[in-house]
This record gives C-alpha cells, sequence and structure tokens, in this order.
C-alpha cells in the first residue's frame, strides 16, 4: 500500500509542478513566447509586458484584432520576420481563428499550426518552408476555410488529410515542389484552388475538373482529357526523390516517446522516494523560480514605462525633457490647442501644422504619446500614435529624402493640406530635417481595404457585400478625379493608388492616403516602390503618366471584385493571383460571371449584370497599350453609370 500511496502522490504533486508552466499563462505571456521565438522582430515592439494584447479601451497590439478582448486575429504580413515559429504558445488564446504570416522570411518544416484545431485559416506563402507536411497533418483542423502555402519550398504529397475539412474553401499550393498525385478533393465548398507550378502527376481528379486548366499547370505528370491537359512521362530519378525516409521531418516540438525508467527504478522501494524528493523538489524550485519572475516583472515594467515615450523612435534634441508630458495651469498639454483656424502654418516644437482641424500638437506631444508601429511600406515605416486628448493620429517617416530642400518639401506639404475631399486623407502636420521627415495625418477607423479584402474574413468582411464594395469603387474614383483636376501638370497625381492605400472610415468611406508624392520622390531609388511603377509602360518603356493612375485603378476595381490579392502588389510578382491576366483570359472566353468573388455572387441577376459592366471597365483599366487605356475622366463616367 506504501508503494502504491507513493505513486499517487507522486503523480499528484508532478501535475502540481507542471500545471502552471503550462496552462496558466496568460494571452500577453502567451504573444511574447510567441514571439521570442522569431527573429527580426522590431516590428513588433509594441508587444510589452506592460500592456494587454487587447484593452478594453483602446487600441491592440500591432498586428492584432480583438472580440471580446480576447485575440482573433494574428497578422504579421510582410513585417521582416524570420526564424521558425512556436506555435505551442498560441494554444493558450482560446479566441484565435486567423493567421497571416505571409510574405516574410521564415525556414524549416511548417510549424505545429494543426495544434490550432479551431483555425479558420491560416496564410503562410511567401516565406521559405520547406520538407514534406504529414499525411495526417490536417486531420483534426475541421473548420479549416482557407489555406496558403504558396510560394514555399514544400516537397512530397500534398496531405492526404486535406480530403477530411468539410468547409474548406480556397487551397493555394502553387510554386512549392508538392510530388505524388493530386489528391481526392471532393469537398463541394471549394471554390479557389491553384496547384500550379509543382511536380505532380497523374488524372485530375474529377471534383476538381470544375477549376481552369490554370490551377493544374506546370505540372509536367498532371493531365485531364476534359481539361485538354497531356500527360507527359516525368523526368526519370525526379518522381521519387520526395519520399526518401530520410526526408521525412516529425513538426518541430513533437515530443519524443518517454523510455522505459530503468531497472532499479522499477523494482527498489528506496528509489520511488528518492523520485519523490525530486519532485518535491521541483515544485519548491518551481514556485521560487515563477516568483522571482513576478518580481522581474514588476521591475521590467517599471524600466519599460520610463522608456515608453521614445517608442515613436522619433529623434529629438529635446530627449531628455520628454520623460512626462508638461501641463498648462488648466491641467492640459502646454503644446496641444484647439484653435481651429487660426494656426494652420504655425511651428509648434519642430511641427508644422498644415491642416488644424484636429487640433494643434507638438514633436514634444508625438513623443510623449502612447505608439506602436503599424508596418514597412513601400514609401517608408508608420506609428500609430494615441494623443494627450484622444485623437489617434499615424507619423510616416520618408526615406531617402535628403536632397530635398526645406521650402519644396513646405510648399508640397502645405498644398496638400488645403486639399478639400471627403475621399482624400489630408495631411495634418510636418517636421522637416535634413536626414528626418514625418507626415503626421488622421488614424482611420476601419484601416485598410486590403485587410478588409483579405485579412480577417469575419463580421467586418461580411459587411463588405454588393453595393458597399460599389460606393468604395464609385467613391474612389471620385477622389482620384479631384485628384487629377488638383494636380493637371503632374505625371503621377496619385501614383501609388492599391488596396493598401485606401482607408475606410467607420462607414466604410474611403479615403485615399499617399498621394502626389512623386514630385519628392522623383529622384530617389524609394520612386520604384510607387504601385504606378508597376504599370506595363513603366516595366517595358521606364515612362509613367496619369494613364499609369487608371492602371492602378483598374487593378483596384478587379481586386474589389473578384476578391484576389493581386500578385501584381507583390515583387517579381511571385504569389497571389495575375488579375489582369486571369480577367483578360475569362473575358476572352466569356467567362467572366467565373471571374466575381463568391462572397457576392448570389446577389440578384441585374446585380451580377452591373458586376460584370464593372469588370469590363477595370478590364479597359488595366489595357496594357496606353492609347487603348481609358483614361480617368472615361474612366469615372463609366463608373458612375453602374447602379445597385
Amino acid at each position: 500500500m506504501a508503494a502504491v500511496h507513493c505513486n499517487f502522490l507522486c503523480l499528484f504533486l508532478m501535475i502540481l509542478s507542471l500545471t502552471p508552466l503550462s496552462h496558466s499563462i496568460s494571452e500577453s505571456e502567451a504573444l511574447l513566447q510567441f514571439k521570442a521565438s522569431m527573429t527580426n522582430a522590431r516590428a513588433l515592439d509594441s508587444w510589452r509586458p506592460d500592456t494587454p494584447p487587447c484593452p478594453p479601451q483602446g487600441t491592440p497590439w500591432v498586428g492584432l484584432s480583438c472580440a471580446n478582448e480576447q485575440v482573433r486575429t494574428i497578422s504579421l504580413f510582410n513585417m521582416g520576420l524570420a526564424g521558425k515559429i512556436d506555435t505551442k504558445p498560441l494554444e493558450q488564446l482560446q479566441g484565435l481563428r486567423f493567421i497571416i504570416m505571409a510574405n516574410n522570411s521564415f525556414t524549416g518544416p511548417i510549424p505545429e499550426f494543426n495544434r490550432l484545431a479551431a483555425l479558420k485559416a491560416f496564410y503562410i506563402s511567401s516565406n521559405k518552408f520547406s520538407g514534406e507536411i504529414p499525411s495526417d497533418y490536417f486531420a483534426n483542423m475541421k473548420s479549416l476555410k482557407k489555406l496558403w502555402l504558396a510560394n514555399n519550398d514544400f516537397s512530397g504529397k500534398i496531405p492526404e488529410s486535406l480530403t477530411q475539412l468539410p468547409i474548406l474553401r480556397e487551397l493555394r499550393l502553387e510554386n512549392n515542389r508538392f510530388s505524388g498525385p493530386i489528391p481526392q478533393l471532393k469537398q463541394q465548398s471549394l471554390v479557389d484552388l491553384d496547384l500550379s507550378n509543382n511536380k505532380l502527376e497523374g488524372e485530375i481528379p474529377e471534383p476538381l475538373l470544375k477549376f481552369n486548366a490554370t490551377a493544374f499547370k506546370n505540372n509536367t505528370g498532371v493531365c485531364s482529357k476534359k481539361l485538354g491537359i497531356k500527360c507527359t512521362a516525368p523526368t526519370p530519378g525526379n518522381s521519387n526523390d520526395a519520399n526518401d525516409p530520410s526526408d521525412v521531418m516529425n513538426p518541430p516540438g513533437t515530443p519524443n516517446s518517454q523510455s522505459p525508467p530503468p531497472e532499479d527504478d522499477r523494482s527498489s522501494p528506496q528509489a520511488k522516494w528518492v523520485v519523490l524528493g525530486i519532485v518535491i523538489i521541483l515544485l519548491t524550485l518551481t514556485i521560487l523560480f515563477k516568483a522571482k519572475r513576478t518580481d522581474d516583472k514588476f521591475s521590467r515594467t517599471t524600466k519599460e514605462n520610463s522608456d515608453e515615450v521614445v517608442q515613436v523612435h522619433i529623434p529629438s534634441t529635446k530627449e531628455k525633457n520628454l520623460s512626462s508630458p508638461s501641463r498648462n495651469k488648466n491641467g492640459g498639454s502646454a503644446n496641444y490647442s484647439r484653435r481651429v483656424g487660426s494656426s494652420r502654418g504655425k511651428t509648434v516644437n519642430d511641427i508644422v501644422m498644415v491642416n488644424d482641424e484636429k487640433g494643434v500638437f507638438g514633436l514634444s506631444d508625438l513623443m510623449k504619446a502612447a505608439a506602436e508601429v503599424l508596418g514597412n511600406g513601400g514609401l517608408g515605416s508608420a506609428y500609430k500614435a494615441m494623443m494627450a486628448n484622444g485623437v489617434s493620429v499615424v507619423v510616416k517617416r520618408l526615406r531617402e529624402m535628403n536632397q530635398i530642400t526645406k521650402d519644396t518639401f513646405d510648399a508640397e506639404m502645405r498644398r496638400l493640406g488645403a486639399l478639400k475631399h471627403k475621399n482624400i486623407l489630408t495631411p495634418l502636420a510636418y517636421h522637416f530635417r535634413k536626414d528626418e521627415k514625418l507626415i503626421v495625418s488622421e488614424f482611420v477607423s476601419r484601416g485598410s481595404l486590403l485587410y478588409l479584402l483579405h485579412g480577417d474574413r469575419g463580421a467586418a468582411h461580411s459587411e463588405l457585400n454588393w453595393p458597399t464594395r460599389l460606393k468604395i469603387i464609385q467613391e474612389v474614383a471620385r477622389g482620384m478625379g479631384y485628384l487629377h483636376s488638383e494636380f493637371p501638370s503632374y505625371e503621377l497625381p496619385h501614383g501609388n493608388l492599391k488596396s493598401s492605400n485606401v482607408l475606410l472610415n467607420s462607414n466604410y468611406e474611403p479615403l485615399l492616403s499617399d498621394y502626389a508624392m512623386y514630385p519628392l520622390l522623383n529622384k530617389t531609388p524609394t520612386v520604384q516602390n510607387m504601385f504606378a511603377f508597376k504599370s506595363p509602360e513603366s516595366v517595358l518603356h521606364h515612362q509613367v503618366s496619369p494613364k499609369s493612375d487608371v492602371y492602378c485603378l483598374g487593378i483596384l476595381i478587379l481586386e474589389i471584385l473578384t476578391g484576389k490579392f493581386p500578385s501584381q502588389y507583390l515583387n517579381h510578382q511571385k504569389g497571389g493571383t495575375d488579375v489582369v491576366q486571369w480577367v483578360q483570359t475569362a473575358v476572352s472566353e466569356r467567362r467572366v460571371s467565373e471571374l466575381i468573388d463568391p462572397e457576392i455572387a448570389g446577389a440578384s441577376a441585374a446585380s451580377l449584370e452591373q458586376m460584370e459592366k464593372l469588370l469590363h471597365i477595370g478590364d479597359a483599366c488595366t489595357e496594357s497599350d496606353q492609347g487603348k487605356r481609358l483614361d480617368m475622366k472615361e474612366a469615372i463616367r463609366r463608373i458612375e453609370e453602374i447602379q445597385v
């Protein structure tokens, strides 16, 4: 009996000692452990233990969206992250449903996202993942709707467990090294499939013949009479290279099976008391360690709070005096006032106000504001700052503009600050130094159209119905018309129109940002990051014109109507969908109805007719021959004719 009693006691103590380490961590601790597994994570500097990831009032950590104070989406798209992702801490996030980590530099086998059985979607395209994916990897992910693994280096067979996902809608595996047959994917829910540019073989399964042949292109061993794809015998020696047992790897973090205890441990009662003593010691050390960690946490919190004022990373000659906000006798910030109409053009602590509709503030106000990194765009990095009066602003640092004189910069900023249009995001202020140029504008509540279209397709996305999408397109067109009338002499009145630069307010009204920057950038390498430089005339002839803006508008129209992420947005067009080629092919083959995003394809016949008209306008705006491409006025006229 003593031996049996000891066994139960040992088990009980082990549970006590291990449970706090594996099951009691908060969402904040879980996310910080997750962050610690990554390298080059400066974009996540705002993830700090002294702030909650999902505050009841305020802004979540960068890259997170929340519901009921729980993390729902982790969106770390294009943040320069690397390393090997540890997904185990994410098991603590009970509300997590969406993970977006595409366009980074992660390596190694596929992370253990299958630990997260409640996931509805994860996007890890355009990284450097490699190796085989276990056949049963997706067996427990019954809620998965969207899976994007494109543009990596995965090999071996496509996991058979994909056939067990009952509501799978999107499967993107293109540009990998998958080999072997295509699984029998019979889900009626599957509406988006791309298996192109792999090493697949055999007959295309009957349920997948509803997809266009482009979904299977550049797989030399794949064939289908119905799709007109002839089978080609695979090159000897290539078909089995992915089946080498030495290449099969367990996912990182898979526990090894425990070896049986030595024979002495199983037969000696004294050994059991030794085990009991060790467990008690471990329990004591665990308690002491957690207590010390709590003390350390408070110490770190105190230190980090004192450094919070530099989170915006804005250099200033007055940093030593910014540890606490200066106050006036009424309790407000000494540098902040509400003198609407009286302070435009005024310099306040190195900040020049060009639009005082949100009040007047200085550089020190920005330095003292709670801030977070929003990400790095083509023209520079952006930060969100919460001002003392509750107004949120975005601070954008512009790159490579040292050759611009202050007078030139000032003239352009004042001109932009004077713009008045409901669909134009007007800058509020700027800061100029030879090696540092900042533009401050108001933060827009719903964020970018890019995220709503391709990120968390939850409640917000469900509101992107046909009337809302048409309203967005028409108001974007009106904003573009205004810019073209205000800057008629500019080669690029906007120059950088894309869905990430279309911001939506609480009423889904679009505001255009990052416009009219070409005069400030035209002699710098950064100018090539403007989306207008992806137009055919720029790529082929190194020329741009106002019609390059029309091309950008056309891409946006096609993106909104198809729901596809355009490959045109990415470097070398690796990833996403070539919406121009796809639409042109469908139009020539009279298959326009197949292009409509399934989320809005259930509209009335009359609405579908209007959608098809708008698709033809998008097609005409992306015509590669500038002479045949619509001009902006004609494009706007046609867009305005479309009715709900």
